[in-house]
């Protein structure tokens, strides 16, 4: 397996199985995440693609109407429908159950884009890769068209960090990182007392992204929709 660059995160340890967990109530939708996303990760935003972005919806009917902001990025499924369709192994499940995605492997079938239920994944174009040298110069991250998503910033997170770029930026503290295993972890309490659920539960994919919704919004989570 790659070796884990989140070995530092929290206490010190490897994780077998890194989560994240979404509080839509603390989300400002100010889309600071998408942006510092795209700077670390050089997601092609002149195309209008992020690996998260930021849906802004209306749950319920007037008078008893809602606006959410609802993150969203890749689930990190255990069991990845995207995981299992790709005919060159460029998709693969890497230290502390992150899918990623070898660009060198991929031949840009889209069989993964097709298969993800969540709209997570998009296609790395040669121009867009051309823009991106602009951007970035020698910096460039992406050197071959490819499939790309979010892969909770590995590979990619500063040394010392340890943690998502969304993380580090979200300035209503809505979005939390860390180890499922450990039973002390935010992100396990929430999940493990049953406050942070995972959408559309019926497609049995085992996300390790999960949300906490109020009474309302709960609905989201069954539907993936505000209908």
């Amino acid at each position: 397996m790659t070796e884990n660059p989140y070995l530092a995160f929290g206490n010190n340890r490897s994780c077998k199985k890194w989560g994240f967990v979404v509080r839509v109530d603390q989300c400002l939708g100010c889309m600071a995440c998408m942006a510092a996303c795209a700077i670390e990760n050089q997601t092609p935003f002149w195309e209008e693609l992020w690996r998260t972005h930021v849906e802004d919806l209306e749950v319920g009917e007037f008078p008893n109407s809602q606006r959410m902001f609802v993150p969203r990025l890749c689930m990190q499924c255990e069991n990845p429908p995207c995981y299992y369709v790709c005919p060159t192994g460029a998709t693969q499940i890497v230290d502390g159950g992150i899918v990623v995605v070898d660009e060198y492997k991929c031949m840009g079938c889209l069989y993964c884009v097709e298969a993800c239920p969540f709209g997570a994944r998009y296609f790395y174009t040669y121009d867009d890769i051309q823009k991106a040298k602009e951007y970035y110069g020698d910096n460039l991250i992406h050197v071959v068209p490819h499939v790309d998503k979010c892969t909770f910033c590995y590979g990619t997170a500063p040394g010392g960090t340890y943690t998502p770029a969304c993380v580090r930026t979200c300035v209503g503290g809505a979005r939390v990182f860390g180890c499922l295993d450990d039973p002390n972890s935010e992100v396990s309490v929430l999940v493990n007392t049953g406050q942070a659920v995972v959408l559309n539960p019926q497609l049995n994919v085992q996300p390790k992204v999960f949300y906490v919704f109020n009474k309302q919004s709960g609905r989201y989570a069954q539907g993936g929709d505000n209908s």
